[in-house]
């Protein structure tokens, strides 16, 4: 019998064909509903209702690095962890992860084709029938906690089929996907809110606008589910979290970038509802040793790494909104401020700041305006790209014309991201830093491009 929790090979496999199949069940990439996932899960006799405990999260900017979090800690604890996210960078695999370990890809294709043959060629969007594999395998498969992150919004998400689970939170909230969600931070909180259960516990990111945190109050008050109270507030070389059940310093987390205080924070207070017991050791263990590529993701190694001059930083951030850009304007400015301090740098105290770099790509249904206006007073120069296989990603001159307008002067078109690079380095002295960004799916394809 196939390992269901062997990682998968690269290069084509036997899931493919059945996932390109999928992707034909619908006219839409995006139908927000439940009655088809619903109709499928009940064909293959709800395994949505035999799932270990389950957190669930939804939320704008920091859903994915709040995971990670919890994971880490969780697994640093003993606990077999199964994860679902989205989307996936390189290969699909990695929207699926059973008991610790990316899912065999002869066992993802099995399930695929049992979901494929229980739906009978009915309607259901490529999301929705991955969601319900993906549930399908976290019921067949031991393990102590799913973590279940939204993939759009939460109210009419596939993965919102879970009755009851054991707490729901929410990240940080900002304007995206307004197409679906609405044009207001409240219109989309309350979107988010959907998850929300009835007597189950609410986690809450800190919301910088009123809004958000009105409409998230205001549906918990309506359906009786308890808001939780934490903290986590930054000290010298990490960050004090109370709450009801712990109250710690701990060391910053192994994320970069000082908004992963709050996403660590958060992870935390989820932990505090969970029939688990997860001790400070393991929580520092779990800081130490999370992973979670394209957010802020310094790239040490690889063919774009080698392109660059010996003294020079490649960054990769998958941020694609105007909380992600203020967000990496933050960054910016604590580079700019001390260039040693995240021990990621590589220069000596003292050093002159590292110019900052831009190679930029966004998909069209994005504003690139909001992204870049908080970032582009420190960048010194930008290179924009159309995201590979793309066929919704902006132009790479439409992208430089947004540059431009926000006011990165030095600002131009290039073929691809190794042409940009070139671009960059060429007739530029001293060590500089570049930071790719502006799109998960850029950020997936430099993965794959960089091997």
């Amino acid at each position: 019998m196939t390992d269901p929790t062997k990682a998968p090979t690269m290069g084509p496999t036997r899931s493919d064909p059945v996932l390109e199949r999928l992707k034909g069940l619908h006219p839409k990439v995006i139908d927000l509903s439940l009655d088809r996932v619903h109709r499928l899960l009940a064909a293959l006799g709800h395994p949505e209702r035999r799932l270990p405990p389950v957190v669930h999260v939804a939320g704008t900017n920091g859903k994915g690095s709040t995971v990670a979090f919890l994971r880490a800690m969780l697994e640093a604890a003993g606990y077999r962890v199964h994860v679902y996210t989205s989307p996936h960078l390189v290969r699909f695999h990695e929207r699926i992860r059973l008991a610790g370990a990316l899912i065999d890809d002869d066992h993802l294709a099995s399930l695929l084709e049992e979901c494929e043959r229980a739906n009978a060629g009915g309607p259901i969007t490529f999301f929705e029938v991955t969601t319900v594999a993906a549930f399908l395998a976290f019921s067949r498969v031991p393990a102590d906690v799913v973590l279940l992150e939204t993939g759009l919004g939460g109210r009419l998400d596939a993965t919102n089929v879970v009755d009851r689970p054991a707490v729901t939170a929410i990240t940080r909230i900002s304007y995206d996907h307004r197409q679906f969600l609405g044009n207001s931070l409240m219109e989309i909180a309350s979107e988010k809110a959907g998850i929300f259960k009835p007597g189950v516990p609410v986690v809450l990111a800190v919301q910088p606008a009123a809004d958000a945190l009105k409409a998230l109050s205001l549906r918990a008050g309506a359906i009786g589910a308890p808001i939780q109270e934490w903290s986590a507030t930054p000290q010298p070389g990490g960050f004090r979290f109370e709450s009801a059940k712990r109250r710690v310093d701990l060391p910053m987390p192994g994320l970069p970038g000082a908004h992963q205080i709050g996403n660590a924070g958060l992870a935390l207070a989820c932990l505090d509802h969970l029939p688990l017991a997860v001790d400070d050791a393991a929580v520092i263990r779990g800081l130490a040793a999370v992973e979670w590529p394209a957010r802020l993701q310094r790239l040490r190694r690889g063919p774009l790494v080698e392109a660059l001059p010996v003294d020079w930083e490649l960054w990769l951030d998958g941020g694609h909104n105007d909380s992600a850009g203020e967000v990496l304007a933050r960054q910016a400015v604590d580079w700019a401020a001390a260039p040693d301090a995240s021990g990621d740098s590589s220069g000596a105290a003292g050093e002159a700041p590292r110019p900052l770099l831009l190679i930029y790509g966004m998909l069209a249904s994005k504003d690139p305006y909001e992204f870049l206006a908080p970032l582009a007073p420190f960048a010194h120069a930008m290179r924009t790209v159309a995201i590979p296989g793309e066929e919704a990603s902006l132009t790479a001159e439409e992208s430089a014309e947004a540059g431009r307008t926000c006011g990165i002067q030095d600002t131009a078109a290039a073929a691809g991201v190794a042409e940009a690079l070139a671009s960059l380095t060429e007739g530029r002295d001293g060590p500089a830093r570049v930071l790719i960004c502006g799109s998960l799916y850029l950020a997936g394809a430099v993965l794959a491009e960089n091997g």
